[in-house]
Protein backbone atom coordinates (compact mmCIF):
# COMPACT_ATOMS: atom_id res chain seq x y z
CA UNK A 1 0.00 0.00 0.00
CA UNK A 2 2.90 2.49 1.26
CA UNK A 3 6.12 2.49 2.00
CA UNK A 4 6.45 1.66 5.91
CA UNK A 5 9.44 1.31 8.11
CA UNK A 6 8.87 0.03 11.34
CA UNK A 7 12.51 -1.31 12.24
CA UNK A 8 11.93 -1.56 15.72
CA UNK A 9 14.67 -1.47 17.94
CA UNK A 10 14.69 -3.57 21.31
CA UNK A 11 13.95 -0.37 23.05
CA UNK A 12 10.83 0.11 21.43
CA UNK A 13 9.71 -3.68 21.70
CA UNK A 14 10.49 -3.27 25.24
CA UNK A 15 8.23 0.41 25.58
CA UNK A 16 5.48 -2.03 23.82
CA UNK A 17 5.67 -4.76 26.10
CA UNK A 18 5.96 -1.99 29.03
CA UNK A 19 2.97 -0.28 27.73
CA UNK A 20 0.52 -3.16 27.65
CA UNK A 21 1.36 -4.67 30.77
CA UNK A 22 0.23 -1.15 31.97
CA UNK A 23 -2.98 -1.41 30.37
CA UNK A 24 -3.40 -5.02 31.29
CA UNK A 25 -3.21 -3.82 35.36
CA UNK A 26 -4.91 -0.64 34.59
CA UNK A 27 -7.82 -3.47 32.96
CA UNK A 28 -7.45 -5.85 35.90
CA UNK A 29 -7.99 -2.72 38.42
CA UNK A 30 -11.33 -2.03 37.24
CA UNK A 31 -13.88 -0.81 37.96
CA UNK A 32 -11.66 2.23 39.30
CA UNK A 33 -13.49 4.17 41.93
CA UNK A 34 -16.26 6.58 40.17
CA UNK A 35 -15.16 9.62 41.16
CA UNK A 36 -11.77 9.08 40.35
CA UNK A 37 -12.28 7.71 37.10
CA UNK A 38 -14.58 10.81 36.50
CA UNK A 39 -11.96 13.10 37.73
CA UNK A 40 -9.27 11.37 35.44
CA UNK A 41 -11.56 11.81 32.24
CA UNK A 42 -12.56 15.52 33.25
CA UNK A 43 -8.66 16.58 33.25
CA UNK A 44 -7.51 14.72 30.59
CA UNK A 45 -10.49 16.22 28.03
CA UNK A 46 -9.31 19.66 28.98
CA UNK A 47 -5.32 18.43 28.54
CA UNK A 48 -6.96 17.17 25.34
CA UNK A 49 -8.65 20.37 24.13
CA UNK A 50 -5.76 22.37 25.35
CA UNK A 51 -3.19 20.86 23.45
CA UNK A 52 -4.39 19.60 19.97
CA UNK A 53 -5.74 23.31 19.60
CA UNK A 54 -2.44 25.08 20.69
CA UNK A 55 -0.38 22.89 18.54
CA UNK A 56 -2.66 24.34 15.62
CA UNK A 57 -2.27 28.02 16.76
CA UNK A 58 -4.80 28.45 19.43
CA UNK A 59 -3.65 30.58 21.91
CA UNK A 60 -5.99 30.05 24.55
CA UNK A 61 -3.69 28.95 27.72
CA UNK A 62 -5.00 25.46 29.98
CA UNK A 63 -6.32 27.58 32.85
CA UNK A 64 -8.61 29.70 30.11
CA UNK A 65 -9.67 26.25 28.35
CA UNK A 66 -10.74 24.91 32.00
CA UNK A 67 -12.35 28.56 32.53
CA UNK A 68 -14.49 28.39 29.10
CA UNK A 69 -15.45 24.65 29.05
CA UNK A 70 -16.03 24.32 32.71
CA UNK A 71 -17.01 27.87 34.04
CA UNK A 72 -18.74 28.95 31.08
CA UNK A 73 -16.41 32.23 31.12
CA UNK A 74 -15.64 33.95 27.57
CA UNK A 75 -12.17 35.35 28.04
CA UNK A 76 -11.14 38.66 27.23
CA UNK A 77 -9.01 39.17 24.65
CA UNK A 78 -9.56 36.13 22.77
CA UNK A 79 -11.29 35.74 19.61
CA UNK A 80 -14.81 33.85 19.27
CA UNK A 81 -12.92 31.63 16.78
CA UNK A 82 -11.00 30.17 19.66
CA UNK A 83 -13.75 30.13 22.00
CA UNK A 84 -15.67 27.54 18.96
CA UNK A 85 -12.46 25.72 18.76
CA UNK A 86 -12.22 25.37 22.52
CA UNK A 87 -16.39 24.09 22.77
CA UNK A 88 -16.23 22.12 19.66
CA UNK A 89 -13.32 20.15 20.41
CA UNK A 90 -15.03 19.13 24.10
CA UNK A 91 -17.57 17.46 21.90
CA UNK A 92 -15.65 15.93 19.27
CA UNK A 93 -14.15 14.05 22.47
CA UNK A 94 -17.68 13.53 23.76
CA UNK A 95 -18.69 11.42 20.99
CA UNK A 96 -15.54 9.69 20.26
CA UNK A 97 -16.32 8.11 23.57
CA UNK A 98 -19.78 7.45 22.52
CA UNK A 99 -18.40 5.40 19.64
CA UNK A 100 -15.33 3.66 21.29
CA UNK A 101 -15.98 -0.08 22.23
CA UNK A 102 -14.10 -3.25 22.25
CA UNK A 103 -15.66 -5.01 18.62
CA UNK A 104 -15.24 -1.17 17.15
CA UNK A 105 -14.45 -1.04 13.36
CA UNK A 106 -13.38 2.56 11.88
CA UNK A 107 -15.89 4.02 9.36
CA UNK A 108 -15.47 6.95 7.38
CA UNK A 109 -18.55 8.56 8.68
CA UNK A 110 -17.12 8.35 12.20
CA UNK A 111 -13.90 11.12 11.16
CA UNK A 112 -16.63 12.92 8.67
CA UNK A 113 -18.58 13.50 12.17
CA UNK A 114 -15.50 14.19 14.09
CA UNK A 115 -14.49 16.72 11.90
CA UNK A 116 -17.99 18.49 11.49
CA UNK A 117 -18.10 18.76 15.13
CA UNK A 118 -14.61 20.21 14.89
CA UNK A 119 -15.29 23.09 12.54
CA UNK A 120 -18.78 23.36 13.59
CA UNK A 121 -19.70 27.30 13.69
CA UNK A 122 -16.16 28.04 12.66
CA UNK A 123 -16.32 26.52 8.90
CA UNK A 124 -19.77 25.26 8.32
CA UNK A 125 -19.84 24.90 4.79
CA UNK A 126 -16.67 22.58 4.98
CA UNK A 127 -17.28 21.22 8.44
CA UNK A 128 -17.99 17.37 7.25
CA UNK A 129 -17.23 17.50 3.78
CA UNK A 130 -13.88 16.10 2.14
CA UNK A 131 -12.18 18.90 0.53
CA UNK A 132 -12.92 19.53 -3.33
CA UNK A 133 -9.94 21.42 -4.10
CA UNK A 134 -6.06 21.66 -3.72
CA UNK A 135 -3.63 22.23 -0.75
CA UNK A 136 -0.12 22.96 0.37
CA UNK A 137 0.87 22.59 3.91
CA UNK A 138 3.65 25.31 5.05
CA UNK A 139 6.87 23.81 6.19
CA UNK A 140 6.12 19.97 5.37
CA UNK A 141 7.90 18.61 3.13
CA UNK A 142 5.42 16.90 0.97
CA UNK A 143 2.40 18.14 -1.36
CA UNK A 144 -0.43 16.56 -0.01
CA UNK A 145 -2.67 14.43 -3.22
CA UNK A 146 -5.11 15.79 -5.31
CA UNK A 147 -8.53 16.26 -4.53
CA UNK A 148 -9.90 13.44 -7.21
CA UNK A 149 -7.78 11.29 -5.04
CA UNK A 150 -8.88 11.81 -1.71
CA UNK A 151 -12.04 9.81 -1.37
CA UNK A 152 -9.98 6.58 -2.46
CA UNK A 153 -7.11 7.25 -0.19
CA UNK A 154 -9.33 7.57 2.96
CA UNK A 155 -11.44 4.22 2.12
CA UNK A 156 -8.08 2.62 1.29
CA UNK A 157 -6.61 3.77 4.47
CA UNK A 158 -9.84 2.25 6.69
CA UNK A 159 -9.60 -0.89 4.75
CA UNK A 160 -5.80 -1.30 5.84
CA UNK A 161 -6.67 -0.33 9.69
CA UNK A 162 -9.49 -2.97 9.71
CA UNK A 163 -7.43 -5.49 7.79
CA UNK A 164 -4.42 -4.91 9.40
CA UNK A 165 -2.28 -6.58 6.88
CA UNK A 166 0.85 -6.06 8.39
CA UNK A 167 0.06 -7.23 11.69
CA UNK A 168 0.78 -4.48 13.52
CA UNK A 169 0.58 -3.95 17.37
CA UNK A 170 -2.24 -1.72 18.33
CA UNK A 171 0.20 1.64 18.80
CA UNK A 172 1.98 1.18 15.36
CA UNK A 173 -1.25 0.50 13.80
CA UNK A 174 -2.71 4.08 15.04
CA UNK A 175 0.83 5.26 14.72
CA UNK A 176 0.69 4.76 10.62
CA UNK A 177 -2.78 5.85 10.45
CA UNK A 178 -2.15 9.14 12.29
CA UNK A 179 0.40 9.39 9.90
CA UNK A 180 -1.56 8.54 6.41
CA UNK A 181 -4.84 10.47 7.66
CA UNK A 182 -2.73 13.69 7.76
CA UNK A 183 -0.76 12.75 4.63
CA UNK A 184 -4.39 12.19 2.83
CA UNK A 185 -5.38 15.62 4.56
CA UNK A 186 -8.78 15.05 3.35
CA UNK A 187 -10.40 18.65 4.12
CA UNK A 188 -9.41 22.04 3.90
CA UNK A 189 -9.04 23.29 7.34
CA UNK A 190 -9.49 21.02 10.97
CA UNK A 191 -7.08 17.69 9.68
CA UNK A 192 -4.57 18.06 12.33
CA UNK A 193 -7.33 18.13 15.45
CA UNK A 194 -9.42 15.60 13.33
CA UNK A 195 -7.07 13.04 13.00
CA UNK A 196 -5.53 13.27 16.51
CA UNK A 197 -9.17 12.73 17.79
CA UNK A 198 -9.62 9.75 15.26
CA UNK A 199 -6.39 7.88 15.87
CA UNK A 200 -7.11 8.14 19.44
CA UNK A 201 -10.33 5.76 18.15
CA UNK A 202 -7.45 2.68 17.39
CA UNK A 203 -6.42 2.79 20.84
CA UNK A 204 -8.90 3.46 22.98
CA UNK A 205 -11.18 0.73 21.53
CA UNK A 206 -8.40 -1.47 22.37
CA UNK A 207 -8.38 -0.43 26.16
CA UNK A 208 -6.15 2.28 26.26
CA UNK A 209 -6.64 5.54 27.56
CA UNK A 210 -6.17 8.78 24.90
CA UNK A 211 -2.31 9.22 23.59
CA UNK A 212 -2.32 12.92 23.98
CA UNK A 213 0.23 15.16 22.08
CA UNK A 214 1.70 17.65 24.07
CA UNK A 215 1.72 21.40 22.84
CA UNK A 216 5.68 21.62 24.30
CA UNK A 217 6.26 18.59 21.79
CA UNK A 218 5.06 20.33 18.58
CA UNK A 219 8.11 20.97 16.99
CA UNK A 220 9.29 17.46 17.79
CA UNK A 221 6.06 16.12 16.30
CA UNK A 222 6.34 17.69 12.96
CA UNK A 223 9.92 16.45 12.92
CA UNK A 224 8.71 13.06 13.24
CA UNK A 225 5.69 13.59 10.46
CA UNK A 226 8.31 14.85 7.64
CA UNK A 227 10.60 11.69 8.64
CA UNK A 228 7.09 9.81 7.99
CA UNK A 229 6.63 11.34 5.05
CA UNK A 230 9.94 9.58 3.98
CA UNK A 231 8.76 6.40 5.37
CA UNK A 232 10.49 6.11 8.73
CA UNK A 233 8.34 5.48 11.86
CA UNK A 234 11.02 5.51 14.56
CA UNK A 235 10.06 9.05 15.74
CA UNK A 236 6.68 8.73 15.32
CA UNK A 237 5.90 5.91 17.53
CA UNK A 238 8.06 6.63 20.00
CA UNK A 239 6.19 9.92 20.47
CA UNK A 240 3.08 8.02 20.09
CA UNK A 241 4.07 5.84 23.29
CA UNK A 242 5.61 8.53 24.78
CA UNK A 243 2.17 10.31 24.99
CA UNK A 244 0.25 7.14 25.55
CA UNK A 245 2.43 6.29 28.85
CA UNK A 246 1.75 9.24 30.42
CA UNK A 247 -2.04 8.68 30.04
CA UNK A 248 -1.85 5.38 31.32
CA UNK A 249 0.24 6.61 34.48
CA UNK A 250 -1.83 9.46 35.34
CA UNK A 251 -4.83 6.48 35.15
CA UNK A 252 -2.25 3.99 37.11
CA UNK A 253 -1.37 6.96 39.57
CA UNK A 254 -5.59 6.33 40.75
CA UNK A 255 -4.70 2.93 42.08
CA UNK A 256 -3.67 2.31 45.62
CA UNK A 257 0.86 1.90 45.69
CA UNK A 258 2.54 1.45 48.73
CA UNK A 259 6.36 1.07 47.19
CA UNK A 260 7.71 4.96 47.49
CA UNK A 261 10.51 3.23 44.77
CA UNK A 262 7.48 3.67 42.11
CA UNK A 263 6.49 6.79 42.55
CA UNK A 264 7.01 9.48 39.71
CA UNK A 265 9.25 12.50 40.14
CA UNK A 266 10.67 15.10 38.10
CA UNK A 267 14.14 13.88 36.96
CA UNK A 268 16.18 17.11 38.74
CA UNK A 269 14.16 15.74 42.19
CA UNK A 270 15.57 12.37 41.92
CA UNK A 271 18.76 13.03 41.13
CA UNK A 272 19.42 15.17 43.84
CA UNK A 273 18.19 12.51 46.58
CA UNK A 274 21.31 10.57 48.48
CA UNK A 275 23.97 8.51 46.71
CA UNK A 276 22.08 8.54 43.95
CA UNK A 277 24.80 7.38 41.34
CA UNK A 278 23.42 8.92 37.82
CA UNK A 279 23.64 12.36 36.73
CA UNK A 280 20.63 14.60 35.27
CA UNK A 281 21.83 15.03 32.11
CA UNK A 282 22.02 10.59 31.59
CA UNK A 283 18.27 9.86 33.08
CA UNK A 284 16.81 12.56 30.86
CA UNK A 285 18.25 11.18 27.89
CA UNK A 286 17.40 8.19 28.64
CA UNK A 287 13.88 9.30 29.00
CA UNK A 288 13.83 10.98 25.72
CA UNK A 289 14.86 8.01 23.76
CA UNK A 290 12.39 6.06 25.07
CA UNK A 291 14.48 3.66 26.90
CA UNK A 292 13.08 4.11 30.41
CA UNK A 293 9.68 4.41 31.77
CA UNK A 294 9.29 8.18 32.02
CA UNK A 295 6.45 10.71 30.83
CA UNK A 296 6.51 14.39 30.48
CA UNK A 297 4.65 17.09 32.50
CA UNK A 298 4.99 20.74 30.69
CA UNK A 299 9.01 20.56 29.77
CA UNK A 300 10.10 18.29 32.39
CA UNK A 301 10.57 14.34 32.32
CA UNK A 302 8.99 12.45 35.63
CA UNK A 303 10.56 8.68 36.36
CA UNK A 304 11.12 6.38 39.01
CA UNK A 305 14.02 5.15 40.68
CA UNK A 306 13.00 1.86 40.16
CA UNK A 307 12.49 2.02 36.28
CA UNK A 308 16.09 3.74 36.60
CA UNK A 309 17.39 0.82 38.03
CA UNK A 310 15.62 -1.60 36.09
CA UNK A 311 17.11 0.20 32.86
CA UNK A 312 20.39 -0.78 34.45
CA UNK A 313 19.76 -3.85 35.66
CA UNK A 314 18.73 -5.02 31.89
CA UNK A 315 22.00 -3.15 30.30
CA UNK A 316 24.15 -5.15 32.63
CA UNK A 317 22.55 -8.28 31.49
CA UNK A 318 22.64 -8.08 28.05
CA UNK A 319 26.45 -7.44 28.31
CA UNK A 320 27.07 -10.29 29.80
CA UNK A 321 24.94 -12.53 27.74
Amino acid sequence: MWKIDLKDTIEMQSTYERLYDKKAILQKARPLPKMALQKIKHDLSIEWTYNSNSIEGNTLTLQETHLILKEGITVKGKSLREHFEAHNHEKAINYLYSLVEDNYVLRSIDILSLHALVLRSIEDDFAGRIRNGGVRIVGANFVPPSANKVSALLDELISFVNTNPLGLNDIELATVFHHKLVWIHPFFDGNGRTVRLAMNLLLMRKGFPPAIILKNDRKKYYEALNQANKGSYQKLTLLMAQALERSLNIYLHALPNTDEDDEYKEISMLVEEPNFPYNQEYISLLARQGKIDAYKEGRNWLTTKNAIENYIKNRKRERIL
